[in-house]
Parts: C-alpha cells; sequence; structure tokens
C-alpha cells in the first residue's frame, strides 16, 4: 500500500512538471475528490438498516448519526470557505481528503472491537446432532430465552459512538472540496465554459453514489461475520429482517479511495492560467447588475497575491454582511434549506422504504438504487448544465428552469400514494389469532389459548410462516412442539395455531406476501427514475443562480454560508425527524440484551409518514419561491433601469467632451485664419 502511494506521488511529479496540464488536471483532480466523498456519503446510507440491527438502535439515533457529517462542516466551514479562499486551495482541499480517510477508517473500527454478531433463533445450528428441541418449552419461565440460559450484557453497548466520530471527521475533511473547488475553477474558466465545467463536476459526483451504492449491495449480501464463523451454522438469508451485511468492509474500501484522491492536490499550483479575461463586452446586463463591480479579474486569486491573516479578518465581518443584506440571496437560501430537508429525508430512507414497504432485500435495494436512480440523476444534472449552456439561460431564466422542474416532479410524485403493498399478516400483531382474515391494527395478545400451555417470550422475534400464509412471531407463538431439520432448512410441526388439526407446519422466516408487491414495484422504479431526472434537470441551473446573483468577491464565502446553512438547517435536522416519524410506524420493536427497545422489525403506515413528509415540504417550498420570484424581477428592472441611465449619463458626458473638442478646434481654425489674412 505505501510502495503504490509513493510510485503515485512519484508519476504526479513527473506529470505536473508540464504546466500546460494543470487547468485540465485540477479539474480531473477535483472530479475524483467529488467521486470518493460522494462514494463514502453513499455508502454510509447504504447501511443504515445494517447499523440498526448491529448496534440495536432505532432510527432517529441513525439520524443522528448520519447528520454528523453536517455537523463536521458546520464546526469549520465558515471559516475553511472564506480564509481558504485566499490561500492555497489545492493544498487545503488535499488535507480534507486525509481526514475524510481517517474518518472512514474510524468508522469501520467498531466491527474488529465489539464481539460477534447474535441473533435470536430457535433453530437448531449443530448440524451432527440428532436433539430436535421443542419450541414449545412446557413449564419454562418465560423470562428466558432459547436454551434457557439469560442472555449476557455485551461489555460495548455504545460502539456506534466510534461511527458517530469518524462521521464527524468526515464531514470537516470534506469542508473545503466543494466552496474551494468550484470557485477555483469558476475563477480561471471563461464565462461559457464555467456552466459546463461545474456541470461536469457534479455529474462525476453523481456518479460516486452509483458505486457507493452497488459496494452497499455487494456487502449486504456478505455476512458481517464473514472470516469469523461458519456459514453452515447461519441460519438466517440475507431477506431475513435480522440480517446483518459486511458493513465494515465498503467503509475500508471508501477510505483508501478517499487517500488516493488527495495525492494530486499536492501538486497542482496556487492558481491556474487563465483560459481568456472576461471583456465587459461578454457580460449581460444582469451579470453587470448583479456583480456591481468591474467583471474583469478583480476577483481573480492571483500567485503572487499575499494577504495577512489580519486584514483577511477584518473583512470577513463586512463582507457577511454584505452577503446576507443580498434579499435574493436569502430567499434562495430559505428554499433550498427547505427543499433539501425533503430530499436528505427522502434519500437517506429510500433504502428503508424499499425493504419495509416493498419486501426487499438491502442487497437489492442498495443494488436499485445505485443502477437505476442514482444514474437517472446523473444525467438531469448533466442535461441541465448543457441546457443552461445551449440555451444562454439569464439569473431569471435559470431560476424558472429549476422551479418548472421542481414542480413537475412534484406532480409526479403524487402518484407515488397510489404505488402500495397489503401490510404483511403477522399473527397477534395486525391479526388476531381468533380472526385471521381482516388486518387490523387494534392492540392485539400474542397469546392465546392455541399457545397457552407454552411459556413463551413476547419480545422475541424469530418469525416463521405457516402454511396458512400467516407469519408468527416465534414458534413458540405459533404452538409448534416439535422441529426437523437443521439450519435454514429446519421445519416445525404440529403447530397448534397454524390450524384447527393442529399438526399443521411452519417454516423459519416471515411470509412475504409479495404478489401485489411484485406487481406495483416496477412501476414505483420507473416513476422514481423519471421524477429524479426531472428533479435533478434544474439542479445545475439553480447552482449557476446561486453562484451569478453575487459580487465575485463573495463567491467562496456564499458557497460556504449555503453550504453552513444547509446542513445546519437540512442536513442535520432532517434524518433524525424522519427517522423518529418512521419509528412512529414500528408495531414491533426488538429488545436489547441489556434492556430497552432496538431495531424495528415490522412497520405500518410507513407509505404516508414517508412520502407525506417528503411532499409537504416541498409543497411549502413553493409557496416561499414566490416572494423570491417578485425580489428577483424587481431587482433585475431596478438595476436595469440604473444601468440606461448610468449609459445616458456616460453618454451626455462623452457628448460634452467632443463639443469642447470641437469648440477648441473651430477657435484654433479661426485664429489661424486670421494670422493668414493678416499676413
Amino acid at each position: 500500500m505505501l510502495l503504490c502511494i509513493t510510485m503515485l506521488f512519484c508519476f504526479f511529479s513527473f506529470l505536473f512538471s508540464c504546466h500546460s496540464f494543470f487547468p485540465q488536471m485540477f479539474l480531473v483532480a477535483l472530479s475524483f475528490a467529488y467521486f470518493a466523498k460522494a462514494l463514502s456519503g453513499s455508502y454510509m446510507k447504504s447501511t443504515i438498516t445494517q447499523l440498526e440491527r448491529r448496534f440495536d438502535i432505532p432510527s432517529y439515533l441513525i439520524g443522528v448519526i448520519d447528520g454528523s457529517f453536517e455537523i463536521g462542516n458546520l464546526l469549520v466551514i465558515a471559516f475553511v470557505s472564506y480564509f481558504g479562499a485566499k490561500l492555497h486551495r489545492p493544498k487545503i482541499i488535499a488535507v480534507g481528503c486525509v481526514l475524510m480517510s481517517i474518518g472512514t477508517f474510524i468508522i469501520a473500527l467498531p466491527h474488529f472491537i465489539i464481539g460477534s454478531y447474535e441473533y435470536e433463533t430457535s433453530v437448531r445450528v449443530i448440524v451432527n446432532s440428532t436433539l430436535n428441541p421443542s419450541p414449545c418449552q412446557v413449564g419454562s419461565s418465560s423470562n428466558l430465552t432459547q436454551g434457557g440460559k439469560v442472555p449476557e450484557v455485551p461489555s460495548n453497548l455504545s460502539m456506534w459512538i466510534y461511527v458517530l466520530l469518524g462521521n464527524v471527521l468526515r464531514g470537516i475533511g470534506e469542508t473545503p472540496v466543494q466552496p474551494l473547488g468550484i470557485s477555483y475553477i469558476d475563477d480561471f474558466a471563461t464565462e461559457e465554459n464555467a456552466a459546463l465545467y461545474v456541470g461536469c463536476v457534479q455529474t462525476i459526483s453523481v456518479v460516486g453514489p452509483v458505486f457507493g451504492y452497488l459496494l452497499g449491495s455487494l456487502c449486504a449480501k456478505i455476512y458481517v461475520d464473514i472470516g469469523f464463523v461458519k456459514m453452515e451454522t447461519i441460519t438466517i438469508t440475507p431477506a431475513d429482517a435480522r440480517w446483518v451485511g459486511a458493513w465494515w468492509l465498503g467503509y475500508l474500501i471508501a477510505g483508501v479511495i478517499t487517500l488516493l484522491s488527495a495525492i494530486p492536490f499536492w501538486f497542482l499550483p496556487r492558481s491556474l492560467p487563465m483560459s481568456g479575461a472576461r471583456s465587459p463586452e461578454k457580460c449581460t446586463p444582469e451579470q453587470t447588475s448583479f456583480i456591481k463591480d468591474s467583471p474583469l479579474l478583480k476577483h481573480k486569486y492571483t500567485e503572487d497575491e499575499h494577504t495577512s491573516f489580519i486584514e483577511m479578518a477584518k473583512d470577513f465581518i463586512p463582507a457577511l454582511r454584505a452577503l446576507l443584506g443580498h434579499p435574493v440571496y436569502l430567499i434562495y437560501l430559505c428554499v433550498t434549506i427547505i427543499q433539501l430537508n425533503s430530499l436528505i429525508g427522502m434519500v437517506t430512507y429510500k433504502p428503508k422504504y424499499i425493504e419495509q414497504h416493498f419486501r426487499q432485500s438491502a442487497s437489492k435495494a442498495n443494488f436499485l438504487m445505485g443502477v437505476i436512480n442514482i444514474p437517472a440523476v446523473a444525467l438531469g444534472m448533466f442535461s441541465g448544465g448543457l441546457l443552461m449552456k445551449r440555451l444562454k439561460l439569464n439569473v431569471m431564466g435559470a431560476a424558472r428552469f429549476a422551479f418548472g422542474t421542481s414542480l413537475i416532479g412534484y406532480i409526479l410524485s403524487l402518484f407515488f400514494f397510489a404505488m402500495s403493498c397489503e401490510n404483511a399478516k403477522v399473527a397477534g400483531v395486525t391479526l388476531s389469532y381468533n380472526s385471521t382474515d381482516t388486518i387490523s391494527y387494534d392492540k392485539h395478545s400474542v397469546f392465546a389459548s392455541c399457545n397457552s400451555y407454552c411459556s413463551c417470550s413476547a419480545s422475541d422475534w424469530d418469525p416463521v410462516c405457516g402454511e396458512n400464509s400467516i407469519t408468527y412471531l416465534s414458534p413458540c407463538l405459533a404452538g409448534c412442539t416439535s422441529s426437523a431439520g437443521s439450519g435454514k432448512n429446519t421445519v416445525f410441526s404440529n403447530c397448534s395455531c397454524v390450524g384447527v388439526a393442529g399438526n399443521l407446519t411452519a417454516n423459519t422466516g416471515q411470509c412475504l406476501h409479495k404478489d401485489d408487491c411484485d406487481r406495483m414495484f416496477p412501476y414505483f422504479l420507473a416513476l422514481s427514475v423519471i421524477t429524479s431526472f426531472i428533479i435533478s434537470l434544474g439542479g445545475t441551473p439553480g447552482y449557476m443562480l446561486l453562484i451569478r446573483c453575487i459580487k465575485p468577491q463573495l463567491k467562496s464565502l456564499a458557497l460556504g454560508f449555503h453550504a453552513l446553512a444547509t446542513r445546519t438547517l437540512a442536513g442535520i435536522p432532517a434524518p433524525i425527524y424522519f427517522g423518529a416519524i418512521i419509528d412512529t410506524t414500528c408495531l414491533k420493536w426488538g429488545e436489547k440484551r441489556c434492556g430497552g427497545i432496538g431495531d424495528k422489525h415490522l412497520h405500518i403506515y410507513l407509505l404516508i409518514a414517508y412520502l407525506g413528509l417528503t411532499l409537504s415540504l416541498r409543497t411549502i417550498s413553493f409557496i416561499v419561491c414566490i416572494p423570491g420570484f417578485i425580489l428577483l424581477s424587481r431587482q433585475l428592472k431596478e438595476e436595469e433601469r440604473n444601468a440606461i441611465h448610468g449609459a445616458l449619463a456616460n453618454g451626455g458626458a462623452e457628448l460634452e467632451a467632443l463639443r469642447k473638442e470641437e469648440f477648441v478646434i473651430s477657435n484654433s481654425s479661426d485664429n489661424s485664419t486670421d494670422r493668414e489674412t493678416r499676413l
């Protein structure tokens, strides 16, 4: 590993000895850094259900872990964005990539500290044994679990703290990549190519999640303790709600990729060769009015420009005051905060929604996210940047384009409510033991006359599927008195709750009832792809609106403050309250070995809670857009009038100067005529 890194350093040292490669190599290096950070970020979201089960934590706590990335950004982003823009930006980005890599390795650390994963099961795992214990232990204590032993409290109860701290460090490291990288490109790119370059970088950043979710899909198929346990002793499959994949493996891979992305930035200069000056003739009236200052090279940071730290600190407060005094910028900030609350909450729990509502495995959910959904977003963002260049959209045109695509996507999203599956039939939870025909969500008892002679635990989740296509929480609660086979092939018999005869059987695992879901799921995927593409079309124009509506000197600060505000008010709270609301839809909670509630096994009303909250937030954002368009239109008209008055004033001054020049020439001509006459 060390040898490979050394060879890469030598390669980049040789490659960057020719200065003509700098502009292209920075674009490639920044794209790779975007890819690396997007891969690790999407992999984090693909492992949320694995982390819930592994550490026995509820969704809202997973939201806290996911939001800790934004907390790391919050700690340093304002200072990095402002001071970093005046320092050596490529090297600051390199340091950030190294910190991201270290944080990713820390996230994987708990796997090597905590003990092996244990789950509730009544299935015999000793293949060579001829003894099949009865699931129904007559006369045993209801407080005991499998084998009559009280479970030991594990010593490592808070290993998720390492995941949280590693994610915070990832957030700190990611801070300089976006504001410094985008402003660096915009400073040294022509006006015509800036939007296309930003669109390319943003597109590469969306390709990262494709590989992130595919990596999550691959790791979810591998058992968490692979290499440490005998796989023939594992009695559950990836489709089981108790399955935990090798979540730690993906973080090790992502950490190595992020570390490699830091290498090119160490060899890049403080500034790049400019591909062409932006002359006043190339600036539109709106750009001139918004920028207010000369659109020449005042905003370029040259290599010999050195500003003291004290001078930069003195300018920070006035610059921040000027930025927050821009009404269009503030409205834009409010709209994006609300929209990102909806987007972040939706993306964070979309794999979980696919797993729970459409009864798909975690591996399949992540695979579909990576192969179908994310490419549509990448294509939409790239197409948006290309359309903005082809259509030559001005500030108002970009705002209208972004609003229109978001509105169309919102209308299409309403059809998701029609794509629902029948809720699971679980005896004692959604069905009464006495009436197994109608699903209801009244409080039912898991105990009935058919299992009254068995001293079963009501908190166990060891589901079996009876021949009547009804799921029972455990073989004991199904009234099963005998079993045959071992491991995944175990069959329980004489299950008194399954049928009247009392001799029907049950198999391990939950009944899937996937017929209606399998019919509806392709339509859900198709609509998801279409809405993702349409909404992402407005991503690049909306982002360029942010860059173009401020002074060039405030560009890095505006991008940094925008990231600060959105991460503080969207990135941190959205996963938490989305997770808390999803927790309210849970009917069957798991129980920690140390007491208290842990992971969830069964949800109801997930469709209403998940989609309802997502679309409600987007509705609010459209309402906030109305005053934004009014302010933008008024300011454009006012600045256009000021530009016309300024042009007339300049024209009058020039006319007066011409008249004076003609008068001087006329006088000199008369004087020469008089001299000639006298002669």
